[in-house]
């Protein structure tokens, strides 16, 4: 679907949502709802910064597809548009660590080599960071 397959009246995040009620099972859907209600309500309201969102996980566990989908329901609200993609890199000895892109990004491997760097080089200076933090007696958990 492109940008000129959309209402003029539509946003590309309802026409997404519509396309996911009909595609995912009810519950799962529901879920997803629940997820991503309170962040489409933030960003529509101009009030990202006290919006927290935890996809990883915490303590109800989202299926992975309910997860991946809330990911991209709310890119798609961000940027506008109905290309996103979830793509898996691996950064580390942790594991994959799952990102949200464009296709084109996504279908581009420097690229996405260099996002996977990044993350490498966050992940290091948040550890460096975690590190003083706790040798100054300061609270981690950032």
């Amino acid at each position: 679907m492109s940008e000129s397959d959309i209402p003029p009246d539509g946003r590309p995040v309802d026409v997404y949502l519509d396309l996911l009620r009909i595609r995912m099972d009810t519950e799962d859907y529901r879920l997803l709802l629940r997820v991503v209600e309170p962040v489409l309500q933030a960003i529509e309201e101009h009030r990202l910064s006290g919006v927290d969102l935890a996809l990883d996980g915490g303590g109800d566990e989202l299926p992975q597809e309910v997860r991946d989908e809330a990911a991209l329901v709310i890119a798609t609200a961000v940027t506008g548009r109905l290309d996103n993609e979830v793509v898996e890199l691996e950064v580390d000895e942790n594991g994959p660590v799952r990102v949200v892109t464009d296709a084109a990004t996504a279908a581009d491997p420097s690229r996405l080599d260099e996002i996977a760097d990044y993350i490498r080089d966050r992940h290091r200076q948040n550890e460096e960071l975690r590190g003083i933090a706790e040798a100054s007696g300061l609270p981690t958990d950032f």
